[in-house]
């Protein structure tokens, strides 16, 4: 599966559990240690947690096993690491705070 169809996949997989704001920022000219870069909200810790878990566990389905799982602990933001495809999954105050979309836009 390239990069934009996997891109693509968890987007879907994000809106099957509610994910908010998502945006998918290209990095292909901007960083070499990922093609895409998905960002999303929940609406708690807890959501969080359960997106960031939904995405991986989906990936799995399709063989494509996560490079790493991080921030699933606390729950203000997680990270999927996918390879190519990085997932960023934030409560509404920690992408506020730190304006991903902002830095890499």
């Amino acid at each position: 599966m390239h990069s934009k169809e996997l891109t693509a996949f968890v987007i879907e997989k994000i809106e099957d559990i509610k994910g908010r704001d998502i945006i998918t920022l290209d990095l292909t000219d901007k960083a070499n240690f990922a093609d895409y870069m998905v960002v999303c909200s929940g609406s708690s810790n807890r959501h969080v947690k359960s997106i960031a878990q939904n995405v991986a566990m989906e990936c799995r389905a399709i063989n494509k096993a996560p490079l790493g799982v991080e921030g699933n602990d606390v729950g203000e933001w997680s990270l999927v690491d996918l390879g190519d495809v990085i997932v960023h999954v934030m409560t509404d105050e920690i992408r506020d705070r730190y304006q991903l979309e902002q830095l890499w836009a």
